[in-house]
């Protein structure tokens, strides 16, 4: 606990510092003249300098959209007497944002003899968007990993050439979206991590899924090069039919080396323009990133510069003048990828489908990615987000990912969370976000010890989640909650309340006797999937495959003892229940009571059908 406060930049030493700390905190709302952010609900009006003690009221004054000038009536003042300074009393006056503020980021600015102040006043909706008709219609669509989703033009892995048409055709088979895992930037150089929910920055995209051949570019090289690009494609499709593990490494090596020709490619005025106007937009976190990822090619695993890696304002100028153009290959590599993902979810509602694209939203970043270096001032260093032990994991977990800071975070206004949301919506017509019980509270494991040891700090979550509601609303985004694990029972409920939909698990939904949970007993404001991305894929759940998977050597012992009575008590014909309850229903291959092997096309992978509403038929 100590360590989780020190991590929070509360002094936390013995017993005396501690109550040193408490006293500072009480002392905080009389510090600062108004606090860096106060998120409210559309219609509701706040106190933005309200202390959070009981205090005696002050008269109203004043409007946020004026001013007071000098010699106005401030009302009458409340006063508090600071705890860790020379004895002296603080006064305050007090204003009331009004309810009629329309959504969105406002500013607010306070100034008094020599002093002057200035914060964010957030006005969020009550909910987030779900328009009537998806919950009427009642949705359904599929799942994919993208980097297995290879055609004959991909590179070894699946790329946003292959998400476009993947969408199309899931439209045409009648899906109103696609689920695909995060889209989020890995590193520059190889090795490359393999998993997806260890990004390196959640607010940019993975160049591994550019496809090379659709960046308009390559027409204009000379047709020696445009041979020999092709001849180099050559070798990564080969990999496509391979049925062995993704070689991310080879494949990036491959890449990348074709995107260097065509970014020294000439671009036409129009290009060149939109090229500016992404940098533009996208500011100093563009910047910061590309930064980063120059700075990681050019030092490939060997220790960066102290100076860099603390990033020290002028080294890192510095760098940035002398490396301009790896600075600049890399915002434009972005770039790339985001018109190929916007194309993707062009196609997808071109098509007919009426969300389109589902993107996921990582819980975190790797400790040494470009998220840590470049926004370390509001994360907490020394600490790990992870999960307590449970039935699942009799050790807990620690996902190795450094967590928000709350305090640094309020600080910073959320700013630094919004810009995440922003990257996460903006080509989206639905956003899963993974584990937001974490924007509620986060099991913290402290830097050498064991998961058994964290402890739980809890988040605003009030302002986290109105946050999100209101990027979501400006985008016309859905949002869905992943809302499995260790949660306090009102949680689901509140998400419900503000317009995010939960998630509903057919493989864990269980009756009182363990057999499979009917879907019309599910719970409404739900997506509903047969499988989730860590856990066996449909067809091979369907077939049993997981359980000799589990009694492999370091498979859980709790895991293959239930997996032992499933597979063989359950149906007294052998079936598992879940293929037994498909086949009763005439949803088998053999129909009611089919005893046939899952259908071919059931066999793509993680693809499985859910709908954004829960009551299933």
């Amino acid at each position: 606990m100590r360590a989780a406060l020190t991590a929070m930049g509360v002094a936390a030493g013995d017993d005396d510092v501690c109550r040193g700390s408490l006293a500072a905190l009480a002392d905080l709302p009389w510090v600062r003249v108004v606090p860096p952010v106060t998120v409210v609900r559309a219609g509701q009006s706040a106190q933005p300098a309200r202390p959070r003690r009981p205090w005696r009221p002050c008269r109203r004054h004043g409007d946020p959209r004026g001013r007071l000038g000098p010699g106005a009536d401030a009302g009458s003042t409340c006063w508090w007497s600071l705890a860790r300074s020379a004895p002296r009393l603080v006064g305050r006056a007090t204003f009331e944002i009004p309810g009629d503020l329309p959504l969105g980021w406002h500013r607010v600015e306070a100034a008094t003899t020599g002093l002057r102040a200035r914060g964010y006043v957030v006005v969020t909706p009550e909910r987030a968007p779900l328009p009537a008709r998806i919950r009427a219609r009642r949705p359904w669509g599929l799942a994919a990993q993208l980097y297995s989703v290879r055609s004959e033009r991909s590179w070894g892995i699946g790329d946003f050439a292959d998400l476009a048409d993947l969408g199309a055709l899931s439209a045409a088979a009648g899906a109103d979206f696609l689920q695909v895992n995060p889209l989020h930037a890995t590193e520059p150089v190889p090795p490359i991590e393999p998993s997806p929910y260890l990004p390196t920055s959640r607010r940019f995209l993975s160049p591994l899924y550019i496809r090379v051949e659709d960046i308009p570019e390559v027409a204009y090289l000379p047709s020696q090069q445009r041979a020999v690009l092709e001849w180099e494609a050559e070798k990564p499709r080969r990999m496509n039919a391979s049925t062995d593990r993704i070689d991310r490494d080879t494949v990036w090596r491959l890449k990348s080396a074709a995107l260097e020709k065509i970014y020294e490619a000439p671009r036409p005025a129009g290009r060149q323009a939109a090229f500016e106007a992404f940098c533009l937009r996208e500011g100093h976190a563009l910047e910061d990133f590309a930064t980063w990822s120059s700075i990681a090619e050019a030092h490939r695993g060997v220790p960066w510069p102290d100076e860099l890696a603390s990033r020290l304002p002028a080294a890192v100028e510095a760098w940035r003048e002398e490396h301009a153009d790896r600075v600049l290959y890399h915002a434009w590599l972005q770039w790339i990828c985001d018109e190929q993902v916007g194309r993707a979810q062009h196609a997808a509602t071109a098509s007919g489908m009426d969300i389109g694209l589902m993107t996921d939203l990582a819980v975190g970043v790797h400790p040494q990615g470009a998220d840590a270096w470049s926004l370390g001032r509001v994360l907490a260093s020394g600490i790990a987000v992870g999960a307590p032990p449970d039935m699942y994991n009799q050790h807990g977990q620690s996902w190795s990912q450094p967590p928000w800071q709350p305090r640094a975070l309020e600080q910073a206004a959320y700013l630094p969370f919004r810009d995440v949301v922003r990257a996460a919506v903006r080509h989206a017509g639905a956003l899963r976000i993974d584990h937001i019980l974490g924007l509620f509270r986060q099991w913290w494991v402290p830097e050498g010890h064991s998961p058994a040891d964290g402890v739980y700090v809890h988040f605003d979550h009030e302002a986290l989640i109105g946050i999100l509601a209101l990027e979501a609303e400006r985008a016309g985004t859905i949002v869905i909650g992943e809302d499995l694990g260790t949660l306090e029972p009102w949680v689901s409920d509140y998400l419900n309340a503000r317009g995010l939909l939960g998630t509903v698990v057919a493989l864990f939904e269980k009756q009182h006797d363990g057999s499979p949970t009917p879907p019309e007993h599910y719970r409404a404001d739900a997506l509903v999937s047969v499988t989730v991305h860590d856990l066996p894929p449909t067809a091979a759940y369907l077939a049993g495959e997981h359980i000799p998977v589990r009694k492999e050597p370091g498979a859980d012992r709790r895991r293959r003892r239930r997996d032992r009575h499933v597979r063989g008590g359950a149906c007294s014909d052998g079936r598992l229940p879940a293929r037994a309850r498909l086949d009763d229903r005439g949803l088998g291959r053999g129909g009611p009571r089919g005893r046939g092997p899952p259908p071919r096309h059931a066999h793509a992978g993680s693809a499985d059908r859910g709908g954004p509403h829960g009551r299933g038929r």
